[in-house]
């Protein structure tokens, strides 16, 4: 009879499993026994061989296994991932009646570890980010054929935390039909067009949905500043919500002409939008320096701080930005900041955020804290799934 590889762990190093951390880190292993291949099923066990969990072994990864189950009757296969994706589905379900975009799965916070599955109408997204999920794929994929019927599922592997699990790139058709150069969708009553094969992420930022509609609740005869604007999804939202005039600043031309083609989409005026191709950082010193003010700022960058190791030199552009932002500000003004860095935590962000207020000589109030939408749910035992952070901060002189 073969027997299932173990992970022993160091004594004292229990402790996180047992509060049902999701992952195990390299330095809590204190035996390997077996010869475990990348993505396979591990028993983990205390210092005493106490039964802890199961998990799925990456033998390149700091995270060394991502927990499956704390249950130690639980088989861990495609039944079991069923179960899971059924109950991802049902969370979802009065989400069907209002959205035609959203997080179908949501990692380690559904049971999922690796696993990220975005819905666009008929057309499915995935993102594989573990050793685990990728062992697994096919059996996956036959479980969301026959849960959800897509017309399309597109893999969108092509993220860096691959390679920490020893995984290449990759990106391609998985079932069905090939998908439409723009996948068309509604957000509230606006109407947006969706890149799944080169935009970023999976193709919109899905996490910002209520965040938008905050936004366009907030702005009436505002001027709005929209940085790192993307295709123009909290800029459209605005307008929407009766800004004054808004202008967008970002980097990608294709992105700009998107955003661009989402104002026609929507019948809104683009004699109020100002379009500015260029890094985010030169040009609000130009805007700075030109005298330019602004009642609504809206800033949210791409990730600065991967992991912890990166979070002093993210930090500094947080605070470089955000202290530029501050100046643009007219008294009263609102600045809507976020941070997507999984190295930055919240507390730590605020302290950014206040340093850059002072250095900027403001007096500036917390009106509101902001997170990731209610599609991408958080585990209070995996607090690192709170990964987006954000403020809304009215500057008061």
């Amino acid at each position: 009879m073969t027997q299932t590889p173990t992970l022993k762990l160091r004594k004292g190093r229990e402790k996180p499993v047992q509060r049902r951390h999701p992952w195990v880190f390299s330095g809590s292993v204190e035996e390997v026994r077996g010869t475990p291949s990348c993505g396979e099923t591990v028993r983990i066990v205390d210092y005493r061989d106490q039964f802890l969990a199961w998990g799925s072994f990456s033998p390149r990864s700091q995270i060394r296994a991502r927990i499956w189950s704390w249950a130690e009757t639980d088989q861990i296969g495609p039944s079991l991932f069923k179960d899971r994706l059924e109950k991802s589905l049902i969370k979802r379900r009065r989400l069907d009646f209002y959205h035609q975009a959203y997080r179908l799965v949501h990692a380690e916070s559904d049971g999922l570890p690796g696993l990220v599955v975005d819905r666009y109408r008929d057309v499915l997204v995935v993102q594989i980010l573990s050793a685990g999920i990728e062992r697994w794929r096919d059996d996956i994929l036959d479980i969301l054929v026959d849960l959800v019927q897509p017309t399309t599922i597109y893999e969108r592997s092509d993220v860096a935390v691959r390679s920490l699990e020893g995984l290449e790139k990759r990106t391609g058709l998985l079932y069905g039909q090939e998908p439409p150069d723009k996948v068309r969708i509604l957000e509230k009553d606006l109407t947006f067009e969706v890149d799944i094969r080169g935009g970023h992420k999976t193709g919109f930022y899905l996490d910002q949905r209520a965040n938008r509609a905050l936004v366009e609740s907030l702005v009436d005869e505002k001027q709005v500043l929209d940085c790192f604007a993307y295709t123009g999804g909290f800029a459209v939202h605005a307008l929407q919500g009766g800004a004054k005039s808004v202008t967008l600043i970002e980097s990608s031309s294709g992105a700009l002409s998107q955003a661009k083609e989402h104002f026609l989409l929507n019948d809104l005026p683009l004699e109020k939008v100002s379009f500015t191709e260029g890094d985010v950082f030169e040009e609000l010193r130009k805007l700075r320096d030109r005298a330019l003010s602004f009642d609504c700022l809206i800033m949210d960058p791409p990730k600065f701080a991967p992991t912890a190791s990166h979070a002093d030199q993210a930090a500094r552009g947080y605070k470089d930005i955000n202290l530029l932002a501050f100046k643009l500000l007219n008294p009263g003004g609102i600045l809507f900041t976020f941070s997507c860095s999984g190295g930055i935590d919240r507390p730590f962000f605020q302290k950014i955020l206040a340093d850059a207020a002072l250095d900027a000589g403001v007096h500036a109030t917390i009106q509101r804290q902001l997170w990731q939408d209610m599609d991408h749910p958080v585990g209070l035992n995996f607090p690192e799934g709170s990964y987006l952070k954000g403020f809304v901060i009215r500057v008061d002189g």
